[in-house]
């Protein structure tokens, strides 16, 4: 396909991701929409109860597996292999390299779930140490059962969907886990009007991945005359460079993904429901991220790929400087409205019109969301930083600097729980990917500085990241400052916690603190706040013309 030949045009090249931004920031809006109305159901369903916490425990091991296996970074490690066959005209290479590495994953993850699902109740006691009533133990290990040959499902759906991002197709991988996140609210549906509780909703997992992950990009591949030979050989080049690749992702255990486990298993100790307050906050706090992180660092990778194996190097570090500033001035607005009306938020998407979730549930889960979302500029930061090492085919940086940090922030969380409870596992939330992050972006100037040097050039003396956090990360304790003093005003006006009376607050909590941090981040100088104004702007007119 010609939009995957290195010869593409710069016009073109940002046509492209362009497309593809918009492709997967619908995606994964929609995504996490569909995901709080999933949420939404599982709190109105089970509440922020035991039941609640044991469920969302259950994906721990699961997800381990999906770790172990680097699954969530298959597009990541696989793209750059398949694009080298293509970009050579040697597509037949490319799809066997797809099938040596297909039927490794296919041979790894069966292996996987067979032990995990013979050891699931010894590992249950790892997973959740706080639970030890017998009959949280018997749900705790029932729901993983259910959940575990999932993953089977989501790793092999990841190579097909990895296949198609490869040739810039997006549609079908970017709508995947839109049908996941339907299965599990199907699933948790049919739960609640047979009485299964919480077995409904894994029960939904498991059909969704079927569906979603795994049907989608395999009927989006077969459409493509998709070629998958029964080989498997450890001699094979593109294999071994797969394992190499993922090798530090499998084995590490970065921050990114151990926070949750750590939280999981430290938050087992605490009273019932703090867990799920836990999980309510960071459901609320993954629509920012995935807006404005996920969606431009899953559409820009093929691109900077591209511009890293051509040698632009410049050119590829001021794609990402910029498009992290951009972010940060989003996700800080962000940040802003629910600090302020978080309380309000939570109330509206679990609390409004449901006996299982109480108005003091609602303002527990705010204060632990307002705490979360300090590390909110860090989560979606990430997303954008860790995929520049990715580009320069460097995936042993971003893992040594997460699990150093996770190893030496190990007891904060756990001094944090013991002091502040779920608040003080949010706070250790916070700090653990912050550092992270400050550690990677500067690691990451100074080896595209290396790359650049090598080939004779230089990076540009634009204003960078560090540059973009302080300056949108003051103009947000401002607007922080007066809308909590406004706040307090607010309470004593517009009291209590109703539907009407909490829209109202967050509509006025958040257009004055969004107000005030526009105000404070022109004054700084933050010119991409202007640029992200003009591009929502176009955005809303063009949907306009379409009405």
């Amino acid at each position: 396909m010609d939009e995957t030949k290195p010869a593409q045009t710069a016009p073109s090249r940002a046509r492209t991701i362009g497309i593809a931004s918009a492709i997967w920031a619908t995606s994964i809006f929609l995504s996490r929409i569909i995901g709080l109305v999933r949420e939404q159901i599982v709190g109105r369903t089970l509440g922020a109860s035991r039941q609640a916490d044991l469920y969302f425990a259950s994906f721990t091991l699961p997800d381990f597996l999906n770790y172990l296996l680097a699954a969530g970074a298959l597009s990541i490690v696989f793209i750059p292999i398949f694009l080298a066959h293509v970009q050579r005209g040697e597509e037949e290479g490319g799809w066997r390299a797809f099938s040596v590495i297909a039927n490794f994953m296919l041979l790894a993850g069966t292996l996987g779930i067979v032990l995990l699902m013979v050891f699931a109740r010894p590992l249950a006691g790892v997973v959740a140490p706080g639970f030890n009533d017998p009959a949280e133990v018997d749900t705790l290990v029932r729901l993983m059962r259910i959940i575990l040959p999932a993953q089977f499902f989501h790793v092999v759906g990841g190579l097909l969907s990895a296949t198609l991002q490869a040739q810039d197709r997006h549609v079908l991988p970017a709508m995947a886990p839109l049908v996941y996140s339907v299965g599990i609210i199907a699933g948790g549906l049919v739960g609640a009007y047979l009485g299964w509780g919480a077995d409904g909703f894994a029960w939904g997992v498991l059909v969704g991945s079927i569906v979603g992950p795994f049907g989608l990009p395999l009927y989006g591949c077969l459409r493509g005359h998709m070629r998958w030979y029964p080989i498997l050989s450890f001699r094979n080049p593109d294999l071994r460079r797969y394992l190499v690749l993922s090798l530090p992702i499998m084995i590490g255990f970065s921050i990114v993904l151990v926070d949750q486990w750590i939280i999981k298993n430290q938050a087992s100790y605490l009273a019932a429901g703090e867990l799920s307050y836990l999980q309510y906050a960071r459901t609320l706090m993954n629509v920012p991220i995935g807006v404005f992180g996920m969606a431009v660092g899953v559409a820009a990778y093929p691109s900077l790929s591209r511009m890293v194996a051509a040698g632009s190097i410049p050119e590829a570090y001021g794609v990402l400087v910029h498009a992290v500033r951009l972010m940060l001035v989003a996700t800080f607005a962000a940040q802003v409205c629910m600090t302020l009306a978080g309380v309000e938020a939570v109330y509206l998407v679990w609390g409004a019109f449901a006996s299982r979730f109480s108005a003091a549930d609602a303002a527990a889960t705010g204060t632990v969301l307002a705490y979360m979302s300090i590390g909110l500029c860090g989560w979606a930061a990430q997303t954008l930083i860790s995929r520049g090492f990715y580009a320069l085919g460097s995936t042993w940086v971003p893992t040594i600097v997460g699990t150093a940090v996770t190893i030496i922030l190990i007891p904060l969380y756990v001094v944090l729980r013991q002091q502040a409870g779920a608040i003080g596992l949010a706070i250790a939330s916070s700090i653990a990917i912050i550092v992270y992050v400050l550690v990677l972006g500067w690691l990451q100037r100074r080896r595209f500085e290396r790359e650049a040097r090598d080939r004779g050039m230089a990076l540009g003396t634009a204003p960078g990241m560090i540059d973009g956090a302080v300056r949108s990360g003051f103009a947000a304790a401002v607007a922080i400052g007066c809308g909590l003093a406004l706040r307090y005003g607010l309470m004593q006006w517009l009291p209590g916690l109703h539907v009407g009376v909490a829209v109202l607050r967050a509509i006025i909590l958040c257009g004055v603190g969004v107000g005030v941090y526009a105000v404070v981040a022109r004054r700084l100088g933050m010119r991409e706040f202007g640029e992200l104004t003009t591009m929502v702007m176009a955005r809303l007119r063009r949907r306009r013309r379409t009405v």
